[in-house]
């Protein structure tokens, strides 16, 4: 393989390591309570139905 080709393979292989390694480190960082307040059930959605 050319030099190009090693650069190329290098450089994209480099870049999704990067972007792996951050969402990860993003997802296992997240702190629960920010995380929670996101989640709602059934009971909590009023959607004014009986009205």
């Amino acid at each position: 393989m050319q030099a190009g080709g090693w650069f190329m393979m290098f450089l994209s292989v480099g870049t999704v390591v990067c972007l792996f390694s951050w969402c990860l480190y993003r997802v296992l960082t997240l702190a629960p309570q920010d995380a929670e307040e996101h989640l709602h059930g059934e009971l909590d959605i009023d959607t004014h139905e009986k009205d």
